[in-house]
C-alpha cells in the first residue's frame, strides 16, 4: 500500500530533503537568508559565485542610503541600486530596501534644513520618490534607522528629523511608506536591541505596541544583530518572541558576530528559528574582507571566500548539511528524526470535559470536531453539533478548563452562517488582514469572517473556497465523503487539506497574499489503499522550535476505534516521514494514553492541537503537547450522527522539557 512520504505515494511534490546551500535551506520553512551587497563587487567573481549559490535575499549595503538616493535636492540617483536590485531580480533573490530615514550618510542639505515644513515635505517626497521608483520589487523596507539612542533613557535620539519634527516623524515616515507602496512590508530597523532587559530594547517594543495598538502601519522590526564573540544575550529569543506577540515579524537584518564563533552564530540563527514570525536573516557582507568590521573577521566567508566553521553551524542551524542531499529513504527519515518531536508518544486524559446543551431549538446529541484557540486570556472553542436532524457550529470560551462545562453555548446559525449543513470548524486568526478566520464544511469548503472572535454574531455569511468540488477529488472520491477542511499559511503560501474518507488526503495552494482566494493546484498529498488508514480530520502544523512541520490524520483501528496517526516534514508541501504512524505506534491512541479519571472512552477523534499562538502559522509547542479531541461512551451504538461524542484534553506525558 502506499502511505504518506513513500515513493508510490501520488503526491505530485518533489520531495523536501536537507539543502546544501544557505538560502536554499531557509526557503524549507519559508524564511530567507541574506546577505548585504556591495555594486562596486558585483565585478568580482568569487564575490558573485557565493552571492548567487548562497543567498536567497539580498539588502544594499550603501546604495539606496540618502546621500547615493538623492545627494542634491530633487535628483534622484537610482543607478547603482538598480543594478542590485536588476542582479538579485535575475537570480531570484528577494530585495530588502534598505534604508529610507536616518540620521547618518544623510546629505549636508537635508542635515541643514531648520524649518519642520520645509523638512516635513522633503522627507514625504524621498519617501514616495524612492518607494514609487521600486514598487513592486522590495521585500521589505527599512523605513527608519537607528531612532533611538543608545544608553539607558529609552529615548529618541537627537537628529535633524527628531529636533524639528519631534517624535512623530517616525509615525509620518511609516504612513507615507505605506501610502507610497502598500504591498511592501515596513520595517523599524536598530542596533543594541537585542537584550530584552535593555531600555533601548524596552523604547523600541514600546513605540511599535504603541503603533499596533492605534493603526500606525508597521509589519516588522528588523534586529541588526552585530554581536561580540560572547553573543547572542541570553534573551534573544524571548526577545523577538516578544515583539513578535505584537503582531510584527521580526528579521535579524545585518547580522556579524566577532571572530565569526560556531556557537554563536548558531544560537543565533536557532532564536530566529524557533519564532514563527522570524522571516528571515541577513549577514552584513559575504567575506570577511567585505565587512565594515574586517579587522575582527565576522563573517561566514573568510577573504578568499571559503567557508568557515560558522558556515556549517549557520546551516546546520537552519536544519541543513553540507553533505550530499539525501535522496534515500533512510536519509530523509534520519534528516527528519533529528527535529523536535520524539518518535513514540503517551499522553494522560482528562474526563469529559465539555458535553452537549440542548436548548428548545437545539436538540444536540453530541458535540464534535473542537477546534481550540488561547486569545486575550481566554479559551475560544468552536466545534460540530450533531443530531438527528443535522449538524450546526457552536462557540463557547472560559478562562480556565474547570469552568468549560458550564461555559454558555452560542449557537451560529442564529447568525449570518445560518441553518444547514455546517461542520468541522477550524479557527485562526489571518495577521495579513487582522481578521479571524472561521473554516468549515458545507458541502463544499466554506469560510466565515470576523474581527472579534468573542462576538458569536459577528461572523460573516458563509463563502466557498472553490466554486465547486476540483476535479481530482471528485475522479477518486469513490463512495466517501468531501470533508474536514484544513487552512494552514506560511510566510509566502496558503494551503489547504481536505479529506474523502477513501484513504486520500487533498491539498490546495495560493499566495497570502491572495487568500483566500485562488486556490488551485489541487493535489493528492498523501493516499493509502487502505481506506481507513487514512480517513479523516487531518491536522497540519508548524513545530516550535525547529524546521518541522506535523500532520495528524484519523484512522480508524481493526477493533474499530479512532486514533491518530503522524508524519512529519520540513516544509507544508511534503514530503512527509512517518512518526509515530501505526496501530502499535500511534500518535494519539487508547492504548497508548491514560485516564486517571476513569476510561470514558476507547476513541481518540478529530480535535485540536493547543498552539502556541493564534495566527495562520498554526504554531505548537514542541513538547508537552495537549490535544483537545472527541471521545464517546465505548457502549454507545446506533445512527452516527446520534452518537453521544463529547471533549475532552489529552496531555502528553513524554516530553523531555
Amino acid at each position: 500500500m502506499a502511505v504518506p512520504g513513500t515513493a508510490n505515494a501520488a503526491t505530485a511534490a518533489p520531495d523536501t530533503t536537507r539543502a546544501t546551500t544557505l538560502g536554499a535551506q531557509a526557503a524549507q520553512s519559508g524564511r530567507y537568508f541574506g546577505t548585504a551587497v556591495a555594486a562596486g563587487k558585483l565585478g568580482d567573481a568569487t564575490y558573485s559565485t557565493i552571492l548567487n549559490r548562497e543567498f536567497n535575499a539580498v539588502t544594499p549595503e550603501n546604495e539606496m542610503k540618502w546621500d547615493t538616493i538623492e545627494r542634491f535636492r530633487g535628483s534622484f540617483n537610482f543607478g547603482p541600486a538598480d543594478q542590485i536590485v536588476g542582479q538579485a531580480t535575475s537570480h531570484g533573490q528577494r530585495v530588502r530596501g534598505h534604508t529610507l530615514v536616518w540620521h547618518s550618510q544623510l546629505p549636508s542639505w537635508v542635515s541643514s534644513i531648520a524649518d519642520a515644513s520645509t523638512l516635513r515635505g522633503v522627507m514625504n517626497n524621498h519617501i514616495t520618490t524612492t518607494m514609487n521608483h521600486y514598487k513592486g520589487k522590495i521585500l521589505a523596507w527599512d523605513v527608519v534607522n537607528e531612532a533611538f539612542a543608545d544608553g539607558g533613557s529609552g529615548q529618541h535620539r537627537p537628529s535633524v528629523f527628531q529636533n524639528l519634527l519631534g517624535n512623530g516623524f517616525i509615525e509620518e515616515a511609516f504612513r507615507a511608506a505605506r501610502a507610497a507602496d502598500p504591498s511592501a512590508k515596513l520595517c523599524y530597523n536598530d542596533y543594541n536591541i537585542e537584550n530584552w532587559s535593555d531600555a533601548k530594547t524596552q523604547g523600541v517594543y514600546r513605540m511599535v505596541r504603541d503603533f499596533k495598538t492605534r493603526g500606525v502601519p508597521i509589519d516588522c522590526v528588523g534586529f541588526q544583530a552585530h554581536f561580540g564573540t560572547s553573543s547572542p544575550p541570553a534573551s534573544f529569543q524571548t526577545t523577538l518572541s516578544n515583539f513578535a506577540a505584537l503582531g510584527v515579524d521580526v528579521q535579524i537584518t545585518e547580522l556579524d558576530i566577532a571572530q565569526a564563533p560556531t556557537t554563536a552564530y548558531a544560537n543565533t540563527v536557532r532564536a530566529c528559528m524557533n519564532v514563527s514570525r522570524c522571516t528571515g536573516i541577513t549577514v552584513w557582507g559575504i567575506r570577511d574582507s567585505d565587512s565594515w568590521r574586517a579587522g575582527e573577521n565576522p563573517l561566514l566567508f573568510d577573504r578568499g571566500g571559503n567557508k568557515k566553521p560558522a558556515y556549517q553551524s549557520v546551516l546546520t542551524a537552519l536544519g541543513g548539511t553540507a553533505a550530499k542531499s539525501a535522496t534515500s529513504a533512510t536519509s530523509a527519515t534520519s534528516a527528519t528524526k533529528a527535529d523536535a518531536l520524539p518518535s513514540a508518544f503517551s499522553w494522560s486524559s482528562s474526563g469529559v470535559l465539555m458535553s452537549p446543551k440542548p436548548d428548545s431549538t437545539h436538540n444536540i446529541a453530541g458535540l464534535k470536531d473542537p477546534s481550540v484557540v488561547h486569545y486575550n486570556g481566554k479559551y475560544h472553542v468552536f466545534a460540530s453539533v450533531a443530531s438527528s436532524s443535522g449538524y450546526g457550529l457552536v462557540y463557547l470560551s472560559f478562562t480556565d478548563w474547570s469552568q468549560a462545562n458550564s461555559a454558555t453555548h452560542h449557537y451560529l446559525d442564529r447568525g449570518a452562517i445560518g441553518t444547514g449543513y455546517r461542520a468541522a470548524p477550524q479557527v485562526f486568526y489571518f495577521a495579513p488582514q487582522k481578521t479571524w478566520y472561521l473554516v468549515y464544511q458545507t458541502g463544499n469548503a466554506s469560510y466565515s469572517t470576523n474581527t472579534d472572535i468573542s462576538n458569536p454574531n459577528g461572523w460573516s455569511a458563509p463563502r466557498n473556497f472553490y466554486s465547486s468540488m476540483p476535479d481530482i477529488i471528485r475522479q477518486n472520491i469513490g463512495n466517501g465523503y468531501w470533508v474536514d477542511m484544513w487552512v494552514i499559511c506560511d510566510s509566502a503560501d496558503c494551503y489547504l487539506f481536505s479529506s474523502d474518507d477513501n484513504g486520500h488526503l487533498y491539498r490546495s495552494q495560493t499566495t497570502l497574499a491572495q487568500f483566500p482566494n485562488g486556490f488551485t493546484n489541487t493535489v493528492i498529498a498523501a493516499r493509502d489503499s487502505n481506506k481507513y488508514a487514512l480517513f479523516e480530520a487531518s491536522n497540519v502544523y508548524q513545530v516550535q522550535g525547529g524546521n518541522q512541520y506535523l500532520l495528524m490524520v484519523e484512522a480508524i483501528g481493526s477493533d474499530g476505534r479512532r486514533y491518530f496517526r503522524s508524519w512529519t516534514a520540513a516544509s507544508i508541501a511534503g514530503s512527509w516521514t512517518p512518526l509515530a504512524a501505526s496501530e502499535g505506534n500511534p500518535f494519539a491512541r487508547a492504548n497508548n494514553t491514560t485516564f486517571p479519571s476513569g476510561a470514558w472512552t476507547k476513541d481518540i477523534s478529530h480535535g485540536e492541537m493547543l498552539r502556541a499562538g493564534y495566527d495562520q502559522t498554526l504554531t505548537i509547542p514542541s513538547c508537552r503537547l495537549q490535544y483537545l479531541y472527541q471521545g464517546k461512551d465505548p457502549a454507545a451504538s446506533g445512527d452516527y450522527n446520534t452518537l453521544p461524542w463529547r471533549l475532552g484534553l489529552l496531555t502528553q506525558t513524554n516530553s523531555t522539557c
